[in-house]
């Protein structure tokens, strides 16, 4: 009986703490956001513009782990099969981090936009088979810089 009581206050303090630390890096993730929406960026391989520009590699990595609420939620719903929506907030905040990440590098030399955009994604395996401790997103692309 003692184990399901400290299973459930595992589960409700990973819950409330999970929320809290993801609000807080999506409250900030939208003001940088907001600071780095000037740097255009393009997933095509060619730049709208013709001016001859110098280009420079610029990349932005993160890795973001998954709390104990996900992880036991999704274990559950690997059950039954179906989305996993808990590790898509996970994804989304891995995926707009790296991009902001790869901006400021690209905002630091110069540039006003960045060309050719692609993702890498890897996931972080945790000690049991099928469980996650967390994903890496990189996010890479030519800057422009003028």
């Amino acid at each position: 009986m003692i184990d399901l009581a400290i299973f459930a206050a595992l589960v409700v303090i990973g819950y409330v703490v999970g929320r809290i630390l993801e609000a807080r890096h999506y409250r900030s993730i939208r003001e940088r956001e907001q600071a780095y929406g000037n740097i255009m960026m393009f997933a095509s391989r060619f730049p709208p513009t013709l001016d001859p520009l110098r280009q420079d590699l610029v990349a932005g990595s993160v890795v973001v782990s998954a709390d104990y609420f996900k992880v036991v939620v999704a274990r559950l719903q690997g059950i039954v099969g179906g989305r996993l929506k808990t590790y898509e907030s996970l994804l989304d905040r891995a995926r707009r981090e790296a991009i902001l990440r790869m901006k400021e590098e690209a905002r630091a030399r110069g540039a006003r936009m960045i060309v050719n955009v692609k993702f890498q994604t890897f996931s972080i395996p945790g000690r049991k088979p099928g469980s996650l401790v967390g994903v890496e997103m990189l996010a890479y692309g030519t800057a422009l810089l003028g």
